[in-house]
């Protein structure tokens, strides 16, 4: 296990930075980022990629489902000075009585971690104000570490690439052969049960009448600058445009849709 994964402030500062450098550019080609501007992140953790947006004037929300990561947040920004603009709020959004409509949600690597994406993308509409956007990033789930299992303890299975697609049987005799605990085993396998392809992810926002304004496929994750020190690089384009297969190498997607009702 990486200590970024143990070490909460780090990782909120990672998420700053990475939104900072790649997030808001990808956006500003089609919101004005300002005062005016109203930021809701569903899975926020901490709300790290929140404050690149408070830094711009915006008024922002977070909400996650662990109450632990959202009173660590609200630690962490405790001395912003635009801090009287954050809310952070552990709450489940299907029985929020504290959100309202915002002119843009982000979700950074929060989607493939989601049951029932179909009902959860159509239900989140609900948020959006009308002209609306939202933001998604997500690993696909056949990309070399799509199993998230670089949060494993031991070493060998959080460098091992790809083995997290075998059959969910002999991924599991993996994880317990390595002595990974029954509780890392199963946040696991609950990731194999929800990861997402690009394809399957392009049909749900077919199917709840999203449009992509915006698309980028990256073969080199911007995560990865500030976790491995590797320059982000953007996918092949003759790779990135076969159907399936660029899934196996497509370390991250960048989505900005809207709806188009």
């Amino acid at each position: 296990m990486q200590e970024r994964h143990s070490n909460r402030k780090k990782y909120f500062d990672e998420q700053v930075i990475t939104t900072e450098r790649y997030v808001v550019p990808f956006l500003q080609e089609f919101i004005k980022i300002d005062s005016t501007i109203t930021v809701l992140e569903i899975g926020c953790g901490e709300g790290g990629n929140l404050k690149p947006f408070l830094n711009l004037g915006c008024s922002v929300t977070g909400v996650d489902l662990a109450e632990g990561k959202i009173e660590n947040g609200k630690k962490y920004f405790e001395d912003h000075p635009q801090k009287e603009n954050v809310k952070l709020l552990a709450e489940d959004i299907y029985d929020s009585k504290n959100l309202t409509k915002y002119d843009l949600i982000i979700m950074r690597d929060v989607i493939e971690h989601i049951h029932d994406q179909n009902r959860f993308m159509n239900y989140v509409k609900k948020y959006l104000k009308p002209n609306g956007k939202f933001f998604l990033a997500f690993p696909p789930w056949y990309n070399p570490f799509g199993g998230h299992q670089q949060v494993c303890n031991s070493r060998v299975l959080s460098m091992l690439p790809y083995y997290h697609i075998l059959p969910k049987s002999i991924y599991k005799g993996m994880l317990k052969v390595f002595g990974e605990s029954e509780a890392k085993i199963e946040g696991l396998l609950e990731v194999k049960d929800t990861g997402i392809s690009l394809e399957r992810f392009e049909k749900i926002l077919i199917e709840n009448k999203y449009n992509i304004d915006k698309k980028t496929f990256y073969f080199i994750n911007p995560n990865y600058e500030i976790k491995f020190g590797l320059k982000p690089r953007k996918g092949i384009p003759v790779i990135s445009s076969i159907p399936f297969v660029k899934n196996f190498v497509i370390t991250s997607a960048y989505y900005l849709v809207s709806t188009k009702e």
